[in-house]
């Protein structure tokens, strides 16, 4: 006998939950692509954008996942031979780090580890010592969605102004944007890329580079950028169909419609602070059940949680134990430890991580919450008592009356 049976709840960090509105805008004959109402709709569009990551910029989106606005924000700015540094505390770190050099780019990285932020003194560091400022741009992913170690944006913005280096400020905000703090222009962010996945409650397939003046500048200082990821177009487009270098990604379209209009009626304030609730009250189911056994967040301060992703650690082989456990007898997936590992379990089968990014509410956390507090039990995996309780009380402190 299975309880799993009715509606799953994927409750990985990205692809998010997706609204209702939004599958069924997507549930759609094909639109004309040329002119009338879909591309008055995108253009439409473009401000609600810039609302959602706090820019006055310009936006250039693509049909790409996280890795192709990875390589369009750096094949848009930095020349091969250059150099970037990139601060690294999580697997997502590295990638951009490795596309940087399949592009043909010199990284320099900083590693900080899995279970900590960036340090945004070693950063000043690596900087100072970059006497004749070849360094081009700092890499830094806000939220690292395999650690869940959210990083400090702003003060990397205050280390660059403190020390006069022209380097651009990058900001991966993949798993950040819609769901943690971000303020684009008034954190000094020169480049800022996200995905339609997670935040933006789309399915994967659309990529966004916001970007300023001194990145447009960046780029008419290039010899050459490949037509397709080239941003010039893109953001300053003749006609609809240079938006998208070709046919645009019509139901993406429709359903990010659909997801902006939530985000609109919601407002980015109150999208924040939900999202900072349910996170305090994951935390505190977290910290009840590692009070008398082996859990403990893979972030030990609050200030560094991201509030969109969690990572837990329970130990070899009971991570993935759980995961099989919740998703066979509850219908719960979890997300697996992507790129986490320690001695003893190479293949990180003791880490998981919780998403709660997006269209996500109080109901559906304290289900998640629910199904892996009787999972501990099912597995006689050793956890203090009353985790789901302490969830539930934040929560009502949070909500009042």
């Amino acid at each position: 006998m299975s309880l799993a049976n009715g509606r799953p709840y994927l409750a990985i960090p990205g692809p998010s939950v997706m609204p209702d509105a939004v599958l069924r805008a997507m549930h759609s004959a094909a639109p004309n692509i040329y002119e009338g109402a879909l591309p008055d709709m995108v253009d439409a569009m473009i401000p609600e954008l810039r609302d959602v990551a706090r820019t006055q910029g310009h936006v250039a989106m693509y049909i790409a996942n996280g890795h192709g606005v990875w390589e369009a924000a750096l094949a848009n700015t930095v020349a091969p031979g250059e150099t970037v540094l990139v601060p690294a505390c999580g697997r997502f770190g590295f990638g951009w780090a490795e596309m940087a050099e399949g592009l043909g780019i010199k990284t320099q990285i900083l590693d900080f580890g899995r279970s900590a932020p960036i340090d945004p003194e070693a950063v000043r560091a690596a900087l100072a010592a970059d006497k004749g400022q070849k360094i081009k741009a700092v890499l830094a992913v806000h939220v690292d969605t395999s650690s869940s170690a959210r990083s400090d944006v702003a003060a990397l913005r205050g280390v660059l102004d403190d020390l006069g280096h022209p380097a651009l400020l990058m900001a991966d905000c993949i798993a950040s944007l819609g769901c943690d703090v971000f303020e684009m222009d008034a954190w000094g962010v020169d480049v800022t890329i996200t995905g339609s996945q997670k935040g933006l409650m789309v399915p994967p397939g659309m990529g966004f580079v916001f970007f300023n003046d001194r990145a447009a500048e960046a780029r008419r200082a290039l010899e050459r950028v490949s037509v397709y990821w080239d941003w010039t177009n893109r953001a300053d487009p003749e006609m609809f169909y240079q938006y998208f270098c070709g046919t645009a990604a019509t139901h993406h379209l429709l359903g990010l419609r659909a997801a902006l209009d939530l985000i609109r009626a919601e407002g980015m304030e109150a999208i924040w602070a939900r999202h900072a609730a349910l996170a305090r009250a994951i935390w505190a189911a977290c910290e009840v059940w590692g009070s008398d056994g082996p859990l403990t967040l893979n972030i030990a301060g609050t200030a560094h949680r991201s509030h969109a992703v969690t990572a837990l650690r329970l130990g070899a082989p009971h991570g993935a134990r759980l995961r099989d456990w919740t998703a066979r007898q509850a219908g719960v997936t979890l997300g697996i430890g992507l790129g986490m590992s320690e001695e003893g379990d190479p293949d990180g089968t003791g880490f998981f991580r919780f998403g709660h990014m997006g269209h996500v509410n109080a109901h559906m956390i304290l289900g998640l919450l629910g199904v892996v507090e009787a999972g501990l039990g099912a597995l006689d995996i050793p956890h203090g008592r009353g985790g789901v309780t302490e969830a539930a009380r934040v929560l009502a402190d949070a909500a009042g009356a």
